[in-house]
């Protein structure tokens, strides 16, 4: 058998451009690119996935991927994926700043652990609400909807020359802004109990000075703030729900127009 270049470009393009594109929502996206995941098993991930959805997918251009052309069609499957996988990391990140900001008042800032999913040092509450959005989101079966979301993008947005519109590329960054609005309705109601137990025990310091608001103080916010944990987790799920709903459906309107 006799093999042209271009056939042989036609082959290698047919695995090499969805391949790129699916390694770099896997580095990125939660789970799959946890820092406890190796790289390895990563590939091999990635290679597995990409085997599996290039049947479905429409003919990939003849561009040589050694080319001008072939490096900026590179560069936008590359921004594609991390596009894809940073939304979703963003929800995760959402219930980061909760965390941190439902520990400080409680005082426990200073009460860290290693994160697995991104290897720094973050507030325990954080960290549990990081494995239990972690659990939900399996349960919910969030990681087939990610892999279905990044397949349905090679027809939204296929392999071409074009890539993502900075209109679009505007867009994820304003849906980061939402991180910062979604933490606070998820720590919401335990910072406000906080507050509130903050408010009482200065009204106390006025009319009792001689009582050690630090001593009395400290241990009762801590388990108020215990308390209020116990009564927010069942919530989770409603708001983790919303915010992944919100993520998938920006990351549906790529190559569309943007929402």
């Amino acid at each position: 058998m006799l093999f042209t270049t271009t056939d042989i470009v036609s082959l290698i393009n047919g695995l090499f451009w969805p391949l790129t594109r699916v390694a770099a929502m896997l580095a990125i996206a939660p789970i799959f690119g946890a820092r406890m995941v190796p790289v390895k098993i990563r590939l091999m991930l990635a290679l597995l996935l990409t085997s599996v959805i290039v049947p479905t997918l429409p003919a990939m251009p003849p561009v040589d991927p050694l080319s001008p052309a072939g490096a900026l069609v590179l560069a936008q499957q590359l921004i594609i994926g991390l596009a894809i996988g940073f939304s979703i990391q963003l929800v995760f990140a959402t219930l980061v700043v909760a965390g941190q900001t439902t520990a400080m008042g409680m005082g426990l800032g200073f009460a860290s652990m290693v994160d697995p999913q991104n290897g720094v040092q973050v507030p325990v509450v954080g960290q549990y609400y990081v494995v239990v959005a972690t659990l939900l989101f399996l349960a919910m079966n969030g990681h087939l909807a990610l892999i279905q979301v990044l397949v349905d993008s090679f027809r939204t947005l296929p392999v071409g020359i074009d890539a993502l519109s900075r209109q679009e590329l505007r867009e994820v960054a304003y849906w980061g802004g939402r991180m910062f609005a979604g933490a606070v309705m998820v720590a919401l109601p335990a910072v406000a109990a906080i507050l509130l137990a903050n408010l009482s025990f200065g009204v106390v310091s006025r009319a009792a000075p001689q009582l050690n608001i630090f001593g009395v103080g400290f241990p009762v916010i801590m388990t108020l703030g215990f308390v209020a944990l116990m009564f927010i987790v069942p919530s989770l799920l409603p708001h983790l729900e919303r915010l992944l709903q919100d993520a998938f459906g920006a990351i549906g309107q790529f190559g569309r127009g943007g929402r």
